[in-house]
């Protein structure tokens, strides 16, 4: 039972690796399909939230003044 179980989930994962022709490539090169589509907004984001906390937020350390 358990090797069957292994197996599965084996083949589950091979069946994420999949040859993508060079035509959809472009679809998944777009902007919209990146973990961050917006970096910048999400520093911006990231920045304030630090200052307000004026704990460090998520990155690093810095007073709660809003300067870096």
């Amino acid at each position: 039972m358990q090797r069957f179980a292994v197996g599965i989930t084996a083949l589950l994962f091979l069946a994420g690796c999949v040859q993508v022709a060079p035509w959809e490539r472009g679809r998944l090169a777009k902007p919209h399909m990146a973990l961050d589509p917006n970096p910048n907004q999400s520093a911006i984001q990231e920045h304030v939230y630090s200052s307000r906390e004026a704990g460090g937020g998520i990155k690093g350390a810095g007073g709660g003044c809003g300067c870096y």
